[in-house]
C-alpha cells in the first residue's frame, strides 16, 4: 500500500474489521498513508475506532509535478525503438 501511494501520487485509506467474529479476533489496523508512504495514522486498538487525520489534496499534485512527472521524464529515444 505504502509503494502504491507513492508511485501513483495519491491518498490511501485503508480499514480493516476489528473485534471477535464468527471465533476469530480480527485486530483492525486501519491507516491512512499520505502519497509520500508515510503513514499519517494508524489504529492503535484492537477494538473498532475511527482515526482522524487531516488530508491535505494538494500533496498529490506535488508529488505528481515533482517526483512522478512521466511526461516531463519520458525519454523515447533512449528506449532503443524506433520512433514514430
Amino acid at each position: 500500500m505504502r509503494a502504491g501511494c507513492y508511485q501513483n501520487g495519491l491518498w490511501a485509506v485503508a480499514v480493516a474489521e476489528a473485534g471477535r467474529q464468527e471465533g476469530c479476533d480480527l485486530i483492525g489496523g486501519g491507516v491512512v498513508m499520505a502519497p509520500t508512504g508515510e503513514v499519517l495514522a494508524r489504529a492503535a486498538g484492537t477494538g473498532d475506532e475511527g482515526i482522524p487525520a487531516r488530508v491535505d489534496l494538494d500533496r498529490c499534485t506535488e508529488i505528481r509535478a515533482n517526483v512522478f512527472d512521466f511526461a516531463g521524464h519520458r525519454q523515447p529515444d533512449a528506449d532503443g525503438l524506433p520512433i514514430k
